[in-house]
């Protein structure tokens, strides 16, 4: 099998229409950004989640340098603004790997962008993690070499949101503004 090199998506003039909305839900493991994005999904909005892209369907692990899983998520989410539907973009999406690529969607998107970090400390993400169906998978110690901490992509759109209150609430902040 012939491996294809990774690349940056190349920019486009713009992507999406005018009245479609791009939510980006960033933020460390267990900061709650796939439960908040399945429960906006019935908006309706479509959900591309940076995990599903990249280990289900890519069969990748995330790495610093870059992957197909970059491409393959900026691909998708435009493709979708493109064919009229609202989108929910989640994921830890590391600033330094997805930074740019980000950036890009949310410069080049017609419509209106609602861009969100979960702000969450390592101490709660090992409790969450802890507590899932995941903890076998791995260990505080791993997490800690991966952690990503503040990663903010410092952007004027960019809220930070602090992950250790009620999913409802952080929701319920969320879904307010998108009927603004």
């Amino acid at each position: 099998m012939t491996q294809v090199q990774p690349r940056q998506p190349a920019a486009t003039a713009s992507v999406g229409a005018t009245d479609t909305t791009l939510v980006v839900l960033r933020g460390p493991s267990r900061a709650g950004k796939s439960s908040l994005a399945m429960a906006l999904r019935d908006r309706p909005m479509s959900v591309v989640g940076q995990d599903h892209l990249r280990r289900i369907i890519l069969k990748e692990r995330d790495k610093l340098e870059l992957t197909a899983a970059v491409e393959l998520i900026d691909m998708t989410v435009r493709f979708c603004l493109d064919h009229g539907k609202d989108v929910v973009l989640e994921g830890i999406l590391w600033s330094q790997k997805y930074g740019e690529m980000v950036r890009r969607l949310v410069a080049d998107h017609r419509g209106r962008n609602l861009v969100y970090y979960l702000q969450v400390d390592f101490d709660e993400t090992v409790a969450r993690h802890t507590a899932s169906s995941q903890a076998a998978e791995w260990t505080a110690d791993a997490m800690r070499g991966w952690w990503s901490g503040d990663d903010r992509l410092g952007i004027p759109e960019e809220v930070v949101l602090d992950a250790s209150l009620p999913a409802a609430q952080t929701l319920a902040r969320i879904a307010a503004d998108l009927d603004r």
